[in-house]
């Protein structure tokens, strides 16, 4: 009996081939190639802004056995280029679906493969760090290796690129969603105490809507905001989001910004992911490209002026050097896993923010006080 003939390939610059089944869209991507960790969420990763510009390589098996549905987006769309899994995924158990992975992904144009080894997939990653990748899936499986390994390798990577700019929204809009709770799912906030400003560098929805649990009215602004965009509303604090790409591209127009709130202000000020790159730029700091980055939901992290330990959710591939941060600036979360910087502060200001995600989706919820240590920094002011 013939093997069956593969309909999609993994093909890395190094030359490195592997053949698989195909699903979702057809066609061929290329980006940078990354592995997540977290044994829940698939919809939550493809939907992260983060992710753009890469290719997602899930470690754990079982991907889509619980289908999709419209209130897991943590974006509009897909936004990771696209999916590398072990096993094909099955139809859907779950009373929350409505999709299957499949379909969801080629509606959404993007490409998948399964039946690949992700073990060793995973193994050369973190050997060799994040290689730049072509994908490619054709029902009739006809490929041109050679110049998917040529279009691998012209892939400019991640440093220098400024995907912020791809990501964020169009115009203003306000947010008053709040996190889900049962029975009533996501309920409307009614109630607002605090006017926050969030700039939107790839803010996922669950951040939006942990800020408005705490009692945030949130006015989202696009990541070219000016400060006089920022005063013009009035804010009790400046919240700066997550994003994908080279903080350094990005901070270009975005720290300008901030280092103006931080030196025309008082105003508490808060980030999360770019966010927290964003700041520590604006103060002084400087950030460098990680061999194959942090993306999981397992990563435990230290918060070095409590001794707390908290399992995070993580994904970014560049990172804060605490070797860089200036005087009046103080090191507040470490990883555990690697030592690198994981949060930051400044010394007498309600000016903070942390590398992971307080707010999962998916991912445990150990650092969802910071939203309330935000929510108290204004209501002290």
């Amino acid at each position: 009996m013939t093997a069956p003939t593969p309909t999609a390939c993994l093909v890395l610059a190094d030359g490195s081939v592997f053949y698989g089944e195909g699903f979702g869209a057809t066609g061929q991507t290329v980006a940078e190639l990354c592995f997540n960790t977290a044994m829940t969420g698939y919809q939550e990763i493809m939907t992260d802004p983060s992710y753009a510009g890469q290719i997602v390589t899930f470690t754990f098996p079982h991907v889509g056995n619980v289908g999709t549905n419209p209130q897991d987006d943590e974006t509009g769309d897909p936004v990771a280029a696209g999916m590398v899994v072990k096993w094909m995924p099955t139809e859907p158990s779950n009373w929350r679906a409505v999709q299957h992975l499949s379909d969801w992904l080629a509606a959404r144009g993007r490409i998948a493969i399964g039946g690949i080894d992700t073990r060793r997939l995973t193994r050369a990653i973190r050997q060799q760090g994040a290689p730049h990748a072509a994908l490619a899936h054709d029902p009739n499986g006809k490929f041109d290796i050679e110049a998917l390994v040529a279009a691998a390798r012209a892939f400019a990577g991640l440093e220098g690129m400024d995907l912020a700019k791809d990501v964020t929204c169009a115009q203003s809009y306000r947010w008053n969603e709040m996190r889900w709770a049962w029975p009533d799912g996501f309920a409307p906030q009614t109630d607002p105490k605090h006017r926050v400003v969030a700039i939107d560098y790839g803010a996922k929805r669950n951040i939006l809507r942990c800020l408005a649990s705490a009692g945030c009215e949130v006015t989202v602004l696009p990541a070219s905001a000016t400060y006089e965009d920022v005063m013009a509303h009035s804010p009790d604090g400046v919240f700066l989001s997550n994003g994908p790409g080279d903080p350094a591209a990005t901070g270009e127009y975005a720290v300008p910004m901030i280092r103006d709130v931080l030196d025309k202000t008082e105003l508490p000020v808060f980030g999360i992911c770019l966010g927290h790159q964003m700041l520590a730029l604006a103060l002084g700091g400087e950030t460098v490209k990680m061999s194959h980055g942090h993306h999981g939901a397992n990563h435990p992290v230290k918060d070095l002026e409590t001794g707390k330990v908290e399992i995070t959710s993580m994904n970014h591939g560049f990172a804060v050097d605490g070797q860089s941060l200036p005087d009046g600036v103080v090191e507040t979360h470490r990883s555990l896993f690697d030592g690198s910087n994981c949060g930051i502060r400044m010394t007498g200001r309600p000016v903070y923010s942390v590398q992971h995600h307080p707010e999962a989706s998916p991912g445990p919820q150990d650092s969802y006080y910071l939203f309330e240590r935000f929510a108290a920094a204004m209501a002290a002011r």
